[in-house]
């Protein structure tokens, strides 16, 4: 880019910079660790042994609803077998098969490694311990096209402590500001979308 810019300096009249892309991450921050997971259970009188079945209970509550959502929206729901299928190009296949413009494109999901906790039988006590692990488990990607910020997409996490990352794409979001601008300036440009569209996150 430098080298273009000093090559061409004398033609260019400005430069535009931004994110390539943002990403939001959360997570419930009482149940990332080994003793606020404890402390969740107790308080909500689960034993150690009934674990995996209150996950699994609110697993099915998360899935149930990210696919009431695509089927309100009569959007597709698709399992992708390999982690390594690119979902963006799915997803923004099935936005110009399907002619969306706006709203929720679709729903993939995937399970992808994760880091949770389980629950050890440890040898020597004799008793249940609930371990921090590396793990895989379900993950759900709900893919938008938003009035604002442009092709982004939410991934949550279907186990314990059911994260949550947002994507946004930098350049969607500064085309949608430059389409915007020139509306309200009743001038004639050429879409921000196609001029940023040579390389997209």
């Amino acid at each position: 880019m430098e080298t273009f810019l000093s090559k061409h300096a004398g033609a260019v009249i400005g430069v535009l910079s931004g994110f390539d892309r943002l990403v939001f991450r959360g997570t419930l921050r009482q149940l990332a660790y080994s003793g606020g997971m404890m402390a969740y259970l107790w308080a909500e009188k689960v034993l150690l042994k009934d674990f995996a079945e209150h996950a699994e209970t609110l697993t099915r509550r998360v899935k149930q609803a990210s696919e009431d959502l695509a089927r309100r929206t009569a959007r597709p729901v698709h399992f992708l077998p390999s982690s390594g299928t690119s979902k963006e190009e799915m997803a923004r296949k099935i936005a110009r098969e399907d002619g969306i413009e706006e709203g929720l494109v679709c729903v993939l999901t995937a399970v992808e490694p994760c880091r949770s906790c389980e629950v050890y039988r440890n040898r020597e006590t004799r008793r249940l311990e609930l371990l921090p692990r590396q793990r895989k488990c379900l993950h759900i990607y709900h893919y938008y096209i938003h009035p604002v910020f442009g092709f982004m997409n939410a991934r949550i996490q279907t186990w314990f402590p059911f994260s949550i990352q947002i994507c946004l794409n930098g350049r969607e979001w500064l085309a949608r500001q430059m389409d915007q601008s020139a509306t309200r300036n009743g001038t004639i440009a050429l879409s921000g979308s196609r001029i940023l569209s040579g390389r997209r996150a």
